[in-house]
Parts: structure tokens; sequence; C-alpha cells
């Protein structure tokens, strides 16, 4: 399985840095942007695939751990770096988990939601890898 992260620009400053995120700085156009924040360290987010869809994740404040599958291996990626950005492609499982706290997790969606662009089911998405 192939990871790509995805160098976010930055400005940097003697009072702070800044990061851009433009059309092209990720490899699609983007239609979503949002953001987990408040996750007990505990939890898992994620749990599932899309048939379609694209996303960049970024940890833009602390850290977290992404588990990549694709249902013949297995990889995980720790996102702390705010321009950093972890591309999944379509048909990739994925877990997050490991949040530090104050972690904040920054998401750029290739589409709207669409219910019926996910797999929730790990089951579901294996037979579809076959």
């Amino acid at each position: 399985m192939k990871i790509q992260l995805i160098d976010i620009p930055k400005i940097e400053n003697s009072l702070g840095n800044i990061a851009v995120i433009e059309n092209n700085t990720i490899p699609f156009e983007i239609k979503r942007v949002y953001y987990l924040f408040d996750i007990p360290s505990s939890a898992i987010r994620g749990g599932h695939a899309h048939k379609n869809l694209q996303q960049v994740l970024i940890a833009i404040s602390g850290s977290f751990d992404v588990v990549l599958k694709n249902g013949i291996s297995e990889k995980k990626v720790t996102l702390n770096k705010p321009d950093k950005g972890l591309l999944i492609n379509q048909s990739t499982w994925r877990e997050l988990e490991n949040f530090s706290s104050g972690a904040v997790c920054l998401v750029i969606a290739s589409d709207v939601f669409d219910e019926d662009d996910y797999i929730r089911d790990y089951g579901e998405f294996l037979k579809l890898k076959e």
C-alpha cells in the first residue's frame, strides 16, 4: 500500500507560521472541509472506507494515528505536523486513534457528504476488494 504525504506550503515568520491550502495543493477539487476536535484519547474514529471519495487528513493541532487497510496489508501513519497532509484514496479503510490532548484533525474531501459512498462494514469492504 502506497502512503502519500502531501507537503502543505507554509510561510515562516518570526511571529508565527501560516500554512496555505489552495486547489493546487491538494490533488483533487476541494468540495468539503470539516474538522474533528475534543476527541477522547481512547476513541477510535473513522472505521469506514469510501467508494469514490478522496480525503486529505491534517493534524492541525496535536497528534493522532491513522490506520489504513486495503484488504491485504495494514499501515499506521502518525500525523503530528500541521504542514503535512495524508492523502487517503478511495477504497481504503481508515481508522483514527490515539488522539493527543487538544488534537484537531482537519479533513479535506473531494465531494460533499453522500451516505451511499460509505462502506461502514469491514466484512463488506473485504468482499468488494476481492
